[in-house]
């Protein structure tokens, strides 16, 4: 339920759906809000309306092929992300069953035998280890008396960290899947406390560059800096305020999306924890606030581009829509995916292309493609609006 995530439950009764349907490409009006210009543009590619519960969380396998889903029906659905069509039914949905909350693919490394490997996680506190191909599930545990909202991997594979509305991290050794550090708020109040969270953590980013280094953020406004090998956070960035998956680190910039009206998407500095900027959201004199849910960079590079991040994605309640930026470009807006009636939870960037996949609480799944105005082929979409 959306209340997990800081917001009234939202609901997505069963119905009856076609399969999935191709959307082409558009020649729409210019994207709200954007003076500064981009040589980009979104293709609409492919819209998923069979899936039946409302969307939490979504993550792309390694090559990209596939996509999995959590809903709000307990489920685990994994979708070709070419054709749309459902290709695995991990964990079938109940109208009794809690959401399923997080998930992440393990990473693909030489030093890994078994590959399509993805962990889950519930509102319960349930832990599960999934081979996608075969649908088997390898391993389960459950943290008891918690709710598990965030997953992340190491980049070496090697551990994977957890967290939720008990306020801590916990890091796994992933051969073992015994726990091997628990990392939480010190004892007591003032300069000599240890840092930590103090309310529910809805996102946790290894360092990619520094796999010992880990960064989290939920409801208690701050970004939490933590050394894993010390088992405790070294510093805090004060601000933000997380709902989900809106987190992000490339380089030595660090991204959020806060779930408030004002100046929620914003770009920090690793090293000092200093603001660089706010990526504006309007500037149109629309009255709708756009509380994020997400915020993400994109995975892949653009030629030329390969050493910084360029392209942001973020989802929202209020507006109910997704937009991309272009960093490269003063932050222009390259395009919005619309046409929700309710929030977006969920978005995630293709590790492989600029493909992007926009799910939340109206059950569906919409993937568009970021590509260089004039490529664009295909007619029109209403639902995206370009630049």
């Amino acid at each position: 339920m959306a209340s997990f995530f800081g917001a009234p439950p939202v609901t997505a009764p069963p119905v009856t759906v076609p399969a999935a349907k191709a959307v082409a490409a558009s020649s729409v009006p210019p994207c709200p809000g954007s003076h500064p210009s981009t040589p980009l543009c979104l293709q609409p590619a492919i819209t998923i309306t069979e899936n039946t519960s409302e969307v939490f969380a979504i993550k792309f396998n390694p090559d990209g092929k596939f996509l999995a889903a959590c809903c709000g029906d307990g489920a685990i659905r994994v979708f070709n992300s070419e054709t749309g069509r459902m290709a695995y039914n991990l964990q079938r949905g109940s109208a009794v069953a809690l959401p399923s909350t997080a998930v992440k693919f393990r990473p693909d490394v030489e030093s890994v035998k078994t590959k399509n490997v993805l962990v889950s996680a519930d509102a319960l506190g349930n832990v599960e280890h999934w081979h996608m191909t075969s649908g088997k599930c390898l391993h389960s545990f459950k943290e008891e008396d918690n709710q598990i909202f965030a997953l992340d991997f190491r980049p070496d594979a090697t551990q994977f960290a957890t967290a939720g509305k008990d306020t801590a991290i916990r890091i796994y050794d992933e051969q073992t899947k015994q726990q091997v550090v628990k990392m939480e708020r010190g004892l007591g109040f003032g300069p000599s406390a240890a840092p930590g969270h103090s309310n529910r953590v809805f996102a946790v980013k290894f360092h990619h560059n520094d796999p010992n280094v880990l960064i989290s953020g939920g409801w208690d406004n701050t970004i939490q800096v933590w050394d894993c090998r010390a088992g405790k956070a070294q510093r805090s960035i004060f601000g933000p305020h997380l709902c989900g998956e809106a987190i992000d680190l490339q380089g030595d910039v660090i991204l959020t999306g806060s779930h408030r009206a004002d100046d929620p998407l914003e770009l920090w500095d690793f090293g000092s924890g200093e603001k660089i900027s706010t990526v504006k959201i309007f500037d149109d004199g629309r009255s709708e606030p756009s509380q994020l849910y997400s915020a993400q960079f994109a995975k892949a590079s653009l030629s030329g581009y390969e050493e910084k991040p360029r392209l942001i994605a973020c989802g929202s309640s209020g507006v109910n829509e997704a937009r991309v930026y272009d960093m490269e470009n003063g932050n222009c807006c390259v395009g919005v995916v619309g046409g929700m009636t309710r929030a977006v939870f969920a978005t995630d960037w293709s590790p492989k292309a600029n493909k992007l996949a926009v799910a939340g609480g109206d059950a569906s799944i919409r993937f568009v493609n970021v590509v260089e105005k004039g490529n664009v082929e295909g007619g029109a979409d209403e639902n995206v609006t370009q630049n």
